[in-house]
């Protein structure tokens, strides 16, 4: 499993907050119609989660591309924590377990990865899919709140998995 460093936290915190910015309506907008502009950040959210998925998964390609991405975020985070601020590179920010998907629940991951690939490539919405995954996975191994949902969403995948699986089998 490749972990997260402040760096690649750092990073994923970045598109959080350009996601938000980019988001903002207002807040006399917000207080007149909370429920669409909420909405708006639904696809994001939806990516987001599936982004956490990706990197809990065990491997395969999949796991591949999830672990790559993150290597490459920790890369550019730690570089501009380096050369931008005088940090340094390579601390851990991971906590200190995760709950990997079962057999099921990666299949339910392959299941969503093809929902996700088809909506990013149809959707008019396929940056807000692009930036949430990047974003989930930057995320989804961290320690304290970053990393809150990783666990719960595992579990959901892998009871999903067993059920819809089990039905089926």
């Amino acid at each position: 499993m490749t972990y997260v460093t402040i760096g690649g936290v750092t990073v994923g915190i970045c598109i959080l907050l350009a996601t938000l910015v980019k988001w903002w309506p207002g807040l006399k907008a917000l207080q007149k119609d909370p429920l669409r502009h909420i909405g708006r950040l639904l696809p994001f959210l939806i990516a987001w989660a599936y982004g956490v998925l990706a990197i809990l998964g065990i491997g395969g390609l999949i796991g591949w591309i999830a672990r790559s991405t993150l290597w490459i975020s920790n890369w550019l985070g730690d570089a501009a924590l380096v050369w931008g601020i005088g940090g340094h590179a390579g601390q851990r920010a991971s906590g200190h377990g995760y709950l990997p998907l079962t057999q099921t629940g990666s299949g339910i991951l392959l299941i969503l990865t093809v929902a996700i690939v088809v909506a990013a490539k149809k959707s008019r919405h396929g940056d807000d899919l692009l930036m949430g995954t990047w974003c989930g996975i930057t995320l989804g191994t961290s320690a304290g709140v970053a990393g809150f949902a990783a666990v719960p969403l595992a579990q959901a995948a892998n009871w999903l998995g067993d059920n819809v699986y089990g039905a089926f089998a």
